[in-house]
This record gives structure tokens, sequence and C-alpha cells, in this order.
């Protein structure tokens, strides 16, 4: 089963990456990420990250579903994607790669998951992964569009390594 779900964002494909890049941070960045250790790092940058997210049962009054999972996790700078390979559990065996591409105003990012089963998958999608990858996107995009004005976002814009230092 495959699935892809997108969003438009108003702030430079550089900027969205560089925020996008760093899953380890992304407790930091997303009010529903609580955790996400690293495990396992590899000589090639490869990591393996321990991941705990919230799924929204109440969004209205914040209440959430813990869902916890494992990948291994690697970017591309040049093509501006990010790669999950899960490991174990539930989704074990899924391939979700994140792209950043140019578009008009922009940029367009989207999240692109690929399970063995097409019922269990479809299952897995509404319950899980649309859910929460959904309110991912919904959330770096807000913070995107609000980092877009400050001078950082145009040092982001020449120098993609250069916005890793991004307020939080």
């Amino acid at each position: 089963m495959r699935s892809r779900l997108e969003i438009e964002i108003g702030a430079p494909p550089s900027l969205v990456y560089a925020l996008v890049r760093d899953p380890e941070r992304w407790p930091e960045l997303l009010p529903h990420y609580a955790r996400a250790h690293v495990v396992r790092l590899e000589s090639d940058g490869v990591r393996t990250i321990e991941f705990v997210a919230r799924r929204p049962l109440l969004g209205w009054l914040g209440v959430g579903f813990p869902v916890a999972w494992r990948a291994r996790t690697w970017s591309d700078q040049t093509a501006l994607t990010v790669d999950f390979r899960h490991a174990g559990g539930a989704t074990g065996g899924m391939q979700v790669t994140w792209r950043i591409e140019p578009a008009t105003g922009g940029c367009r990012a989207s999240i692109e998951h690929e399970l063995q089963g097409e019922a269990y998958g479809r299952l897995l999608h509404r319950l899980f992964i649309r859910p929460i990858a959904g309110r991912t996107l919904a959330t770096f995009k807000a913070l995107a569009e609000s980092l877009v004005d400050l001078p950082l976002a145009g040092a982001a814009e020449s120098t993609p390594s250069s916005a890793t230092n991004l307020p939080t």
C-alpha cells in the first residue's frame, strides 16, 4: 500500500529542509513528538532512532494516544529528501520518504509511505500514519512560514547547512 501526503509551504525549500532533516530534533519543534532518541549512529551518518509521538484523539483537548516506533533514517541535502525505514513493530518494513520540492511561492513538502499488505496498510494509514504525518506537515508549514521573514531565512536560502541552529 502506498500513500502520499503533501502540503504547500510559503517558505524556501532550503529552510523547510533545514527544519525537517534532523528527526532527532523533532521533539523540540513538534509538540506532538514526545521523544526521538538516537540508539545507533553509523559511520555513514545513518541513524537508528526510537520515536514516540502522540496520535491526536481529542485534539481540541490536547489528548493523544502515544505511538512508538524505531526507524533507520538518512538524508540527502542535494535531493532535499529524508528517508526512513521502520524496523520491527506494527510498521516494520515500512519505507517513508520526505521530499521538499520547489513550488510557486515556496515549496511543496510531501511524505510518501510504502507498506506491505493492502488492508493492513490502509488501516495503519487511517488510524496512525495520516493523523501523525498530517499534523507533522502542518506544524512544519506553520514553523517555516513564521521563520521566512527572519534574517536567518535568507541565510538558509543561500546555504542550507547554515540553518542548523534555528530557534526552537
